[in-house]
């Protein structure tokens, strides 16, 4: 399996970075909702800290993501995908990178206005973002929980696109970003 994208194909790298950046998400909103359902315990602790360190993990590898992508471009589309269902998709992917690097920001920020040292975990010390400020944390709180129903939303956007791309149009759209698939390019213009 070629590392690199090609017109038709996601390379190994795309989609490495895809699957890893979707499983920590699904772990992080688990990781979170159980952070805040937790009882002030030991263990609600350890929750938020790997709920805080694997944001920074999915923060990094966005970012990573992103510059893999400058120097390597996307797949086409396939000729049946429609305009509209193109700029749909452009949208859906540019607002899911956009959450995905702010709302780990504003975990970060709201961690920094809280005024609790953190170490990613338990080693990487992060700085503080903004001195310590209670009516700032309380907002963050905020924009963090809005964020992160954002992204949910995105998330089942693109989930169901990908399930009717595979089940109703029965395109290439969901097959080419599997792990060890490749598309004949024959197929991209059914």
């Amino acid at each position: 399996m070629p590392l690199r994208n090609d017109s038709s194909n996601w390379g190994v790298m795309a989609k490495t970075f895809h699957w890893s950046i979707a499983t920590l998400i699904f772990v992080q909103l688990a990781l979170g909702w159980l952070a805040v359902a937790w009882p002030l315990t030991p263990t609600k602790l350890y929750l938020f800290i790997w709920h805080k360190s694997i944001g920074i993990v999915i923060l990094v590898l966005v970012v990573l993501r992103l510059a893999w992508r400058l120097f390597n471009p996307r797949p086409v589309f396939p000729a049946s995908m429609p305009p509209w269902e193109r700029a749909a998709a452009e949208t859906v992917h540019a607002l899911l990178y956009a959450v995905l690097i702010v709302l780990p920001l504003s975990g970060w920020l709201l961690n920094s206005a809280a005024g609790v040292p953190f170490r990613v975990f338990g080693w990487l010390r992060l700085p503080a973002l903004v001195a310590p400020s209670r009516p700032l944390t309380g907002t963050l709180i905020g924009v963090h929980i809005v964020l992160g129903w954002a992204l949910i939303s995105l998330l089942i956007i693109h989930i169901l696109a990908a399930i009717r791309h595979h089940w109703v149009r029965r395109d290439v759209t969901l097959k080419r970003m599997l792990p060890f698939t490749r598309i004949d390019p024959d197929q991209m213009q059914v």
